[in-house]
């Protein structure tokens, strides 16, 4: 059962990006055109996305101690596999293909493109979509230190301010108290209703802009890179896997492992090709592993669930 919803839920994903493709090759939407959808995508949709989660729950403190445990749990588990590669790599980081694979195997699309999936896997159990804002919060933590300095090598990005003034750590931050204190139900059905709108158009979106990059990489350059293969077979099989293996034998609720599982196999991270053009830093090799990650998911995420 967990296989054939996984599957439709992640082809159906998919087929976001068919618009976005057909936009590009007929010079309707250009690959200029995608800062700006990149810009709505992190700075409204998605902190929309984090706050929607959050007010949909009625507080319990039950759930909200396993939150905190999960902010825990996932940030430690991206941590150490980061820096293992690091570790694997370090010795290659003079080559910037190392630096991309080595955040390319652990940041993943936990948000846009997992939340749907845990969603539609534990329709039972709501608090799921709390624990893939969370592990949106913790992967930035990562991504604004750990993931620039790997690009970079410049300890100056290693900093607390670094790792929480950000989009996702400002919606948290709103989303927290409105659950905690149940500000929510003083707040005009109006303004949730879009806030909630908004949030359900992060998946469209970030599939759309995968569809109008994708039709600007020639096929050729898109799949005859080993390093994107090495990627995306440590993406979204090895680190689900070690993180699986981690919590398996632990006393947890269900849902809090199948969350672990599902949101460590989702496709590398879009954030990643942001990250490198910032830089100057392997942005083809950034922008191929995201794209092929995504297109492969259909196969890994659905044999994934197969572990629930």
């Amino acid at each position: 059962m967990e296989f054939k919803i996984a599957l439709s839920t992640v082809l159906t994903t998919l087929l976001f990006i068919a618009p976005g493709y057909l936009l590009s090759k007929t010079k309707k939407a250009l690959g200029d055109h995608l800062s700006t959808l990149s810009a709505i995508l992190i700075y409204v949709l998605g902190p929309c996305m984090q706050v929607s989660s959050f007010v949909k729950l009625d507080f319990s403190l039950e759930d909200f101690k396993w939150m905190g445990f999960y902010f825990l749990v996932s940030f430690l588990l991206q941590a150490a596999f980061c820096a293992i590669l690091y570790l694997l790599f370090r010795k290659k980081h003079e080559d910037a293909r190392y630096r991309i694979m080595n955040i390319a195997m652990v940041l993943g699309n936990v948000g846009f493109f997992g939340l749907p999936i845990v969603k539609a896997l534990l329709p039972d159990n709501p608090e799921v979509m709390c624990y893939s804002s969370i592990q949106v919060i913790t992967m930035n933590i990562l991504v604004f230190t750990m993931g620039i300095y790997c690009l970079t090598r410049d300890k100056k990005y290693m900093t607390v301010k670094a790792a929480f003034v950000n989009p996702a750590a400002f919606a948290f931050l709103v989303a927290i108290p409105l659950y905690v204190t149940g500000a929510k139900n003083y707040i005009p059905s109006l303004v949730l209703d879009a806030v909630d709108l908004l949030g359900k158009m992060t998946t469209p979106v970030c599939m759309l802009i995968v569809g109008i990059r994708l039709a600007t990489v020639p096929f050729k350059k898109l799949w005859t890179n080993p390093a994107v293969y090495a990627s995306c077979f440590g993406k979204m099989v090895v680190f689900p896997l070690f993180c699986y293996a981690c919590v398996y034998f632990l006393p947890l609720p269900y849902s809090f492992k199948a969350s672990i599982l599902i949101l460590a196999a989702t496709p590398c991270a879009s954030i990643i090709l942001n990250l490198a053009e910032i830089h100057h830093s392997e942005m083809e090799l950034s922008a191929n592993c995201i794209l092929v990650s995504t297109l492969l998911s259909f196969i890994t995420l659905p044999l994934i669930s197969l572990l629930l």
